[in-house]
C-alpha cells in the first residue's frame, strides 16, 4: 500500500510532554511532505492554535481539522467545512456544566466563551486549558455562561470542560449522555469531556479531506495518543498509536510507536516510510 496522506495529532504526538516540538520531528514531517506526502494536522486545539504548530511544520497551507473535527481548512475565514452546536444544545449543555466544578469553555474558532472559577484559594482562575493548548486568542471571562447565553445565544464548534474531579467528570458525563441529544462525547486528556456536535470527527474529517485529494481512507496514515483519536487510529490505511497512549486506543492502532518524549513520530516515519520512499530518514 502507497500511503498518500499523513494525519497527525498535536497534544501527546506531535509535542513533547514540555509542548515543544522536537527538532526530529520536523525534520522527519519535512523530509516525508518533501516526498509528495499530504501532511495535515488532526486536532481537538482551536484553529488558530493548530495553525501555529503547522506553521512550524510548514503545512499551514494544508487544509487542517481542528475543534475534533467541527472546523477543517485552511483560512479560518473560509473553511472547507464547519458544524457548530446550535444555541439550544450549547445552553442545554452549559446548564448541565455549571452543576458541577468545572472550567467550561465555548471555543469558537475565533474567540472562546469561559466561566470564571474560584478555587480552594478564592482566587479567580483564568486557566488556560493546560499550557500545552494555548488559544492564542481572545477569551471572555462571565460570572455565569448560562445567564450570559439568554441574552447572547451562541453557536460554536466546540465545548470543552475541565475537571479537577475524576468522579464529578463522569458524573457529568454521565448526565450529558443522558440528556443531550445528536451530541459526540470525548476527551482529549484525563481531566477533559469534549463535545461536538454528533455528525463530526476527526476519522469524518479525514474523509472530507480525502474526498478533495481523491486519496481514500485506505491510503492515509493518522497517528494518536488519546480517546478522541481513536475512531480515526482504527479507519485509516494504517492507523498507530503513540507509546504512552491508553490500551484502548493501542488496541485499535495497526502499529505503536515509541512515546511523544522518545520521538515516536519521526520513528513511525521512518519505520513506515522508508520503503515506500526508498531512502532512509
Amino acid at each position: 500500500m502507497t500511503y498518500r496522506l499523513l494525519a497527525l495529532d498535536i497534544d501527546g504526538t506531535l509535542l513533547r510532554s514540555n509542548h515543544k516540538l522536537a527538532k526530529e520531528t520536523k525534520e522527519a514531517v519535512e523530509y516525508v511532505r518533501s516526498k509528495g506526502v499530504y501532511v495535515t494536522l488532526a486536532t481537538g486545539r482551536t484553529y488558530p492554535s493548530a495553525k501555529k504548530v503547522a506553521k512550524a511544520l510548514k503545512v499551514d497551507d494544508h487544509e487542517l481539522i481542528t475543534h475534533d473535527g467541527a472546523f477543517i481548512g485552511s483560512s479560518v475565514d473560509e473553511p472547507m467545512f464547519v458544524r457548530r452546536l446550535d444555541s439550544d444544545r450549547i445552553f442545554q449543555i452549559v446548564d448541565i456544566l455549571e452543576n458541577y466544578h468545572c472550567h467550561i469553555r465555548l471555543l469558537h474558532e475565533k474567540y472562546a466563551l469561559a466561566n470564571k472559577i474560584k478555587q480552594k484559594n478564592h482566587l479567580i482562575a483564568r486557566m488556560n486549558m493546560g499550557v500545552g493548548d494555548p488559544l492564542l486568542y481572545a477569551v471572555n471571562f462571565v460570572d455565569s455562561l448560562s445567564h450570559h447565553l439568554i441574552d447572547q445565544p451562541l453557536t460554536v464548534p466546540k465545548i470543552k470542560a475541565h475537571f479537577w474531579n475524576e468522579m464529578e467528570r463522569e458524573d457529568a458525563l454521565e448526565e450529558l449522555e443522558e440528556v443531550v441529544s445528536g451530541v459526540r462525547l470525548t476527551s482529549s486528556d484525563e481531566y477533559s469531556v469534549d463535545i461536538t456536535d454528533a455528525a463530526v470527527s476527526k476519522a469524518r474529517g479525514l474523509q472530507v479531506i480525502g474526498q478533495k485529494l481523491n486519496i481514500g481512507l485506505q491510503e492515509m496514515v493518522a497517528v494518536g495518543s488519546f480517546e478522541n483519536d481513536q475512531e480515526m487510529i482504527a479507519q485509516v490505511g494504517l492507523g498507530v498509536a503513540m507509546g504512552q497512549a491508553p490500551q484502548s486506543v493501542k488496541d485499535v492502532a495497526d502499529w505503536v510507536t515509541r512515546s511523544n518524549d522518545q520521538n515516536g513520530v519521526g520513528y513511525m516515519i521512518k519505520e513506515v516510510f522508508r520503503k515506500q520512499l526508498k531512502v532512509m530518514l
